[in-house]
């Protein structure tokens, strides 16, 4: 693509966005057309030739790997009503299916996709029947980042946030091992028979002591009067991904382990803590 077709495409978008602005009543903007013809030249291109792919490379908003493309966008811009609900859609790189792992791979993304698109779907249905109540009040977003893009690991974070008086955010985490195409369990980084559920929770537990003893505005439910409020181990469904430095992370939703003013939270688990239990990337 050149700077010329970039330039031009910049300029389409911005437009539309003009465009949008210039409306005096709330609508529901879809940009299917606009969209498709975007995937198809962000899908198409790289397999053409080796200087579209490096062209394309260059856009901050793909990353390294052309690996995720907007699937939809859903905006609504009203007084009391707002959404942004920007559905992903994960498109494997080439390079990734020359391994031999095409059918894995497709099967793995199909399935994210489509759960993901469940999620959005979900979202915009309680958003519209929320529409019938005029003086209420409701503000919704979903977007994405990709956190992981190595040789071996590609994790993709789709944030969620839902306010109505008082707001709060869950994020979902789809990571897939790129040496064999298919999803990640938390379970399947660990060795066969290793107990891992006990390690990584005290863990957990001694960082969020020493997040505490460091600042006293940081909350952990550790030894709270609500005995069923206090965190006191992971489970094989704990949210998780592989950061840049192939390290495990796990992550909790607003309220799961703290009050919500701490936000979602994530604790970043020492390699001393997982080098017996943990297996080597294939």
């Amino acid at each position: 693509m050149s700077e010329q077709h970039v330039e031009q495409l910049r300029q389409t978008i911005k437009d539309a966005k003009e465009e949008r602005k210039g409306h005096k009543k709330p609508a529901v903007i879809k940009f299917a057309a606009a969209i498709a013809a975007c995937i198809a030249a962000f899908v198409l291109l790289p397999n053409l030739s080796a200087t579209a792919a490096e062209a394309m490379e260059k856009i901050p908003v793909l990353g390294q790997l052309v690996e995720v493309v907007t699937f939809s966008d859903y905006q609504y811009d009203a007084d009391r009503n707002t959404a942004k609900i920007t559905t992903p859609e994960i498109r494997m790189d080439v390079k990734v299916t020359e391994r031999g792992i095409g059918d894995n791979v497709t099967y793995t993304t199909d399935e994210i996709n489509s759960e993901i698109q469940e999620i959005t779907d979900k979202i915009i249905k309680e958003f519209e029947e929320g529409l019938k109540f005029k003086d209420g009040y409701q503000d919704v977003m979903v977007d994405s980042e990709v956190l992981t893009a190595t040789e071996d690991y590609f994790t993709l974070k789709l944030i969620c946030y839902q306010g109505s008086g008082s707001g709060a955010e869950w994020d979902y985490f789809y990571t897939i091992d790129l040496n064999t195409g298919k999803r990640l369990a938390l379970k399947d980084l660990f060795k066969d028979g290793a107990d891992y559920i006990t390690p990584v929770s005290e863990n957990i537990k001694e960082q969020m002591r020493e997040q505490m003893k460091k600042d006293e505005n940081v909350c952990y439910w550790l030894e709270n009067e609500i005995e069923e409020w206090n965190f006191k181990a992971i489970t094989d469904e704990t949210s998780f991904y592989i950061n840049e430095k192939n390290q495990v992370v796990i992550a909790f939703n607003e309220g799961d382990v703290a009050p919500m003013y701490m936000g979602t939270v994530e604790f970043v688990i020492p390699e001393k803590v997982l080098e017996d239990i943990r297996k080597p990337a294939v």
